[in-house]
């Protein structure tokens, strides 16, 4: 690799999402100069805490809460522009600067009013005819999604031009108010009101409008580190998840590429995040899933002391043991190059723990999850019981400081699944971190 050039890191979500990977874009950001989003929409959601203080973030990347980072909104993200400048002014109001370091792409599609009525009103037409809800956030993010594989969305280029616009939007509103109306019974959505609430961001957005590809080739020639931010996790991905139960868009490190406009030869060290347990939002199968309602129970404690309750929706996750067979399957779709386990701490206190190594499926036996909510609903794990530990692992940050039982956890998790542990996080705070190989630094 000419010296001249950056390094990059992807970082993804390994499970089903809400593994923590703000935080770890967060801290990683100290070692790049730019942080990009691929994909993804308003329904990811990614919390930080620095200094004790927690700050929210759905659209905007991580790296925005360090000063001087370029934050960059990727090609492949659906953008509502409501939520963009909701999320802008609450961070400038907390005296953070975004509007002169983040940049959008003008290949973006826009997420409008209808995208969303049309993603409730689904929900609750399956809710009604029996069906079970797919889990849906309600954010519009499948329907425009939808729009842009039958290539008839509106991008953020096309704010640019209120005649263009307007005539799209016509022709756009009307297929979509049928469906509303007449199929979903539903009411409509008002042209007016939709067209002058895009053309008024649309003065506030044009200063951020980039060629957000180009500006990320340049930048990686000119010796710039980029940090590449998945949203969700990667068994929400729509090829590769436990589908139906998925997101609308392409999770897994792959799409780092496609979704900000980069070769894949530019994508350098592969940091998957998971949880030491799992955690999951929404329908769809879990096969390590316990009860975690029931106080006194392994999954009680993981969810209160882990407090699961989605970022986004605010409901609350199903929490079960960790699924190595399941982070197998992630290993292999993302070409995973280090693990950073996160939640550790969480765990204290537990006397026994259950790994996950496989499942009996149809009378036969599988080492690494199949893929499709049919043949996953019929999974039934096989565990190995491991010794948990008393001792609090809250703040520390280097490895020999661990209890052994936590880290002949950690060394298990490794062997199964084939993947280095290179990261711990052992609370949610920026500095309490243990490094062992840093994805900035090469091998």
């Amino acid at each position: 690799m000419n010296s001249t050039k950056g390094r990059n890191v992807v970082v993804v979500g390994t499970q089903w999402g809400d593994e923590g990977k703000g935080k770890l874009v967060d801290w990683l950001t100290e070692s790049a100069q730019g942080v990009v989003r691929f994909q993804g929409g308003h329904n990811a959601g990614h919390t930080l805490v620095i200094h004790g203080i927690k700050t929210a973030l759905n659209l905007i990347p991580s790296g925005i809460m360090r000063p001087g980072i370029k934050c960059y909104i990727g090609n492949g993200v659906v953008l509502s522009t409501e939520q963009l400048f909701k999320e802008i002014d609450r961070l400038e109001a907390i005296g953070v600067e975004v509007r002169s370091r983040l940049r959008v792409s003008e290949a973006c599609p826009l997420i409008l009013p209808f995208h969303a009525a049309l993603d409730a009103a689904r929900e609750a037409c399956r809710e009604t005819a029996g069906s079970e809800r797919i889990g849906t956030t309600g954010k519009g993010i499948g329907p425009a999604y939808e729009d842009k594989i039958a290539r008839r969305a509106l991008r953020v280029q096309d704010l640019k031009h209120p005649e263009r616009f307007a005539e799209k939007l016509r022709v756009l509103l009307d297929l979509h108010n049928h469906i509303l109306t007449t199929y979903l019974q539903a009411p409509a959505i008002a042209f007016d009101a939709v067209y002058a609430d895009a053309m008024r961001d649309a003065e506030r957005l044009k200063p951020m409008m980039a060629d957000v590809s180009r500006e990320l080739n340049d930048a990686h020639l000119s010796g710039a580190n980029l940090l590449f931010e998945g949203a969700q996790g990667t068994l929400l991905d729509i090829d590769h998840g436990t589908y139906p139960y998925v997101t609308s868009s392409n999770c897994v490190a792959g799409n780092a590429a496609a979704g900000s406009g980069v070769g894949p030869g530019m994508l350098h060290y592969i940091l998957g995040i998971t949880k030491a347990y799992c955690t999951r939002v929404g329908g769809g199968p879990f096969p390590t899933e316990l009860d975690w309602e029931t106080p006194g129970t392994p999954g009680h404690h993981m969810s209160t002391v882990g407090a699961e309750k989605g970022v986004v929706t605010g409901r609350s996750r199903r929490c079960g043991w960790f699924d190595a067979a399941l982070l197998k399957r992630s290993a292999q779709v993302n070409g995973l190059t280090g693990l950073c386990i996160t939640k550790l701490d969480v765990l204290d206190g537990l006397p026994e723990l259950l790994l996950c190594t496989g499942y009996e499926l149809d009378g036969g036996y599988t080492d690494i999850l199949p893929m499709g909510a049919e043949d996953i609903s019929r999974c039934k794990p096989v565990y190995e019981r491991m010794e948990g530990w008393s001792q609090s692992t809250v703040g520390v940050t280097r490895y020999e400081d661990l209890p052994p039982a936590a880290r002949l956890y950690l060394q298990r998790i490794e062997q199964v699944t084939g993947v280095p542990v290179a990261i711990v996080s052992t609370s949610p705070d920026r500095d309490h971190t243990i490094m062992m190989q840093h994805p900035f630094l090469p091998n």
